[in-house]
């Protein structure tokens, strides 16, 4: 009889060291989760899930955003500008994807983040649901799978390096574009004094009065050449390629901190608008230079 209660306790005991291992291993795991998590700045989202034929069947990827958004993440989907911390350090960001392993009764849907290396970070539970209607089957399954996040308390804290270099690059980008501005306002003021009307004095004999009078002349400014082929603008990184009908990439030229304003590369050159035109800026054996491109953006 006493074995016997003795062996109870003893199962007891173990059922409670089992527990609070089991208790302690899901801590330690949602504390880890968190913590990495709260090394990335950004969760990028795809327009369109594998697993499905359209972009953003059952408005899937809408849902994703908004639910990454109440969660506390800042969320940029796939094919918009990446912010410049971004450009400059794209390990700042998670790519996210949604898994199915549906069945034929049962929808089921989970959350996968991946760093810059493709190494998965995060993976949320598998959501669930026995709806039949396909849309609010897959958001009712999302919406389940979103609930691992809700424990997380997901806040960017950024490590040493992602500040070091956050730094670093914002130094630069300033010194850059201060260095821009100079060179815009010197290039702008050469052109405007390369523009002034040139006064040419012609001295021209008066017979009565047998004095010489001056008179004054105007030498005509000459206007932009406009090149008559019309180029048209291509995405690339950090700008765009100017090709022509042919096509041929004319230029290529990259983003500036200034609205409408770029750097022809491989040419000590600028591009800037002008009202409705695009003018290209160069200086040619020391001499400030004008052209006016047909451009379409």
């Amino acid at each position: 009889m006493i074995m016997h209660i003795f062996s109870i306790i003893n199962s007891k005991i173990m059922i409670n060291k089992i527990i609070l291992a089991f208790t302690l291993f899901f801590t330690l795991t949602s504390s880890y989760a968190q913590a990495n998590l709260n090394d990335y700045k950004y969760v990028i989202v795809p327009n369109k899930y594998d697993f499905l034929k359209e972009a953003d069947k059952y408005q899937l990827n809408s849902l994703t955003k908004f639910l990454f958004e109440k969660e506390g993440f800042t969320v940029i989907m796939q094919e918009d500008n990446y912010p410049k911390d971004m450009q400059n350090n794209r390990c700042l960001s998670l790519n996210s994807n949604v898994i199915s392993s549906s069945g034929m009764f049962k929808t089921k849907l989970q959350v996968v983040l991946k760093d810059c290396n493709n190494n998965v970070v995060f993976e949320s539970k598998v959501g669930e649901t026995r709806e039949k209607d396909y849309a609010k089957a897959h958001q009712l399954a999302l919406r389940d799978a979103f609930t691992s996040f809700n424990e997380l308390n997901y806040s960017y804290q950024p490590s040493e390096t992602a500040i070091a270099l956050e730094e670093a690059t914002s130094s630069t980008t300033e010194d850059e574009v201060e260095k821009l501005k100079e060179e815009i306002k010197e290039l702008k003021e050469e052109s405007a004094q390369a523009q002034k009307v040139p006064v040419v004095l012609v001295e021209t004999p008066d017979v009565v009065s047998q004095q010489e009078d001056k008179v004054v002349t105007e030498e005509p400014v000459k206007e932009p050449t406009v090149t008559s082929n019309l180029l048209y603008a291509q995405a690339i990184d950090n700008g765009f390629q100017l090709v022509d009908s042919t096509p041929k990439v004319v230029y290529k030229i990259q983003r500036t901190s200034l609205a409408n304003v770029y750097l022809i590369e491989g040419r000590n050159a600028i591009l800037y608008k002008n009202g409705d035109d695009w003018i290209l800026e160069y200086y040619e054996d020391n001499v400030l230079k004008k052209e006016q491109l047909p451009v379409k953006f």
